[in-house]
C-alpha cells in the first residue's frame, strides 16, 4: 500500500512530503487510516535535534485517530471500522509498570524512538530504504502500521478530529496537575507555558479544584485562551506570576507549579522552584535537550522546605484506562477538546502548522486528512 507521509531524513531537518510503501500488518498488528494528527511539539524536537531518532528517514507523529482498515491473523480485540485514537505507548500489560498501573512507563516504551515495531523490523519503506516510526504509529502518514495494544477503540460517535488529541496533550497536560502535581481543591497552581500541553494542566488543575490558576505565556492570544479553558489570572512572565502566587499564599508560594514550556532548560525548573512553596511540588513535564543536565536550585532550601520536583510522562496517565475517561468527559461536557483547536491544516503544510506554533498563535495545530 501507498501512503502520503511527512519524512525527516536528517534533523535538523525540515519535514518532506513523500510516499512511502506500508506493509501488511503482521499478527499482532493493524493497520488505521487516520483522519487527524495533532500538530505536538515533541515531534519538531526530533526536527530541530533537540531529541534524535535512532534511525532516519524517520516518519513523525504520535498524536492522532482513524479507522482501522485491516488486522492481523491474531489480533483479538479489534476489528476494520472501529475507530481507534494512537497511544505512543502501547502498554504490554506484563511488565512491572503495567502492573502497578503506570502503563506509561510499561517497558514498550523502549521502542519510542528506535523506529521499528516491537519485533525489531520496520513497516514503512522509501526509495529502497527503511523508514522508521514515531513511537510505533506515525500519525503524520495517513495510513499506518501499529501494535494492537497500540490503537485504543474509542465510540464511533465521537469526532475523529476531537478524539486525536486525547492520544497525548490532553492526557499529559491534565495528567500533569492531577496526578503529578496532585492539586487539591483550595490550592494554588502556576502553569508555565500554555501551549498544547500547558492549556490541559490549565483544564486539570480547575478540575481539581485549584481556586486560583495562574498561566503564564509571553504570547498574548495563549494568556487570553487560558481565561476561557479555566484559568483565573495570567501572567507574560514568571517574575509577575511569583508575586502574584505569593501575593495570594502570605509569602509562601504556589503549591504546585507545572513546567510546561516549549523547550525546557534548567532555568525554567530554578524558576518553578523559587514560585513554590513549602512542601511544594515542582511538576517538569516539558520536553528538554537530551544534553540539557543542570539545574540551578539551592540544595539546602530542596532539603529544609521539603520539595518535590517531580517528572511526568503522558501525565502519569495509562493509555488504555484514561482515553476512554477523557472521551467520556468531553461527552458529558467535563472536557474541552474542540476549543483546543485553533487552526487545521493539510499535511503540506506540516511546516507552516510549526512556524505557526512558533509564532505562538496556536493552541493545537491539527492535520486534516480527509
Amino acid at each position: 500500500m501507498k501512503s502520503r507521509a511527512a519524512v525527516l531524513f536528517e534533523a535538523p531537518g525540515k519535514w518532506e512530503i513523500v510516499e512511502v510503501d506500508v506493509d501488511e500488518p503482521k499478527e499482532y498488528e493493524v493497520l488505521v487510516k487516520y483522519t487527524a494528527a495533532g500538530l505536538c511539539h515533541s515531534d519538531d524536537h526530533v526536527a530541530k535535534g533537540d531529541v534524535p531518532s535512532a534511525h532516519y528517514p524517520y516518519c513523525g507523529g504520535h498524536e492522532g485517530a482513524g479507522v482501522v482498515q485491516a488486522v492481523g491473523s491474531k489480533v483479538r480485540d479489534l476489528e476494520p471500522g472501529d475507530h481507534v485514537v494512537a497511544s505512543f505507548i502501547p502498554g504490554c500489560g506484563r511488565c512491572r509498570w503495567c502492573g502497578e498501573g503506570k502503563q506509561n512507563l510499561c517497558d514498550n516504551g523502549a521502542f519510542m524512538m528506535l523506529g521499528t515495531q516491537l519485533d525489531g523490523t520496520f513497516r514503512l519503506h522509501h526509495g529502497g530504504q527503511d523508514v522508521a516510526q514515531c513511537s510505533l504509529v506515525s500519525t503524520f502518514s495517513e495510513y499506518s502500521i501499529m501494535p494492537e495494544w497500540g490503537a485504543v477503540k474509542i465510540d464511533k460517535s465521537i469526532p475523529l478530529e476531537s478524539a486525536a488529541l486525547v492520544g497525548c496533550g490532553v492526557p499529559t497536560g491534565w495528567g500533569s496537575a492531577v496526578n503529578a502535581g496532585q492539586v487539591r481543591p483550595g490550592q494554588v497552581v502556576i502553569v508555565m507555558g500554555v501551549g498544547g500541553i500547558g492549556i490541559n494542566a490549565v483544564q486539570g488543575a480547575k478540575h481539581a479544584g485549584a481556586v486560583r490558576v495562574i498561566a503564564v505565556d509571553p504570547a498574548p492570544f495563549k494568556r487570553e485562551s487560558a481565561l476561557k479553558l479555566g484559568a483565573t489570572d495570567v501572567a507574560s512572565n514568571m517574575t509577575e506570576a511569583t508575586d502574584l502566587a505569593q501575593s495570594l499564599t502570605n509569602g509562601q508560594g504556589a503549591d504546585c507549579v507545572i513546567v510546561t514550556v516549549g523547550v525546557a532548560t534548567g532555568e525554567h525548573v530554578g524558576q518553578a522552584f523559587a514560585a513554590t512553596r513549602k512542601d511544594g511540588t515542582i511538576v517538569l513535564t516539558a520536553v528538554a535537550n537530551i544534553d540539557e543536565n543542570v539545574i540551578p536550585v539551592n540544595l539546602f532550601e530542596f532539603a529544609m522546605y521539603q520539595k518535590r520536583i517531580q517528572g511526568a510522562l503522558f501525565g502519569m496517565s495509562s493509555p488504555s484506562r484514561d482515553i476512554p475517561y477523557f472521551l467520556n468527559m468531553y461527552q458529558q461536557g467535563q472536557l474541552k477538546l474542540d476549543e483546543l483547536v485553533t487552526r487545521r491544516y493539510k499535511l503540506e503544510d506540516i511546516n507552516q502548522g510549526y512556524e505557526d506554533m512558533h509564532a505562538g498563535s496556536n493552541l493545537r495545530g491539527v492535520i486534516d486528512y480527509s
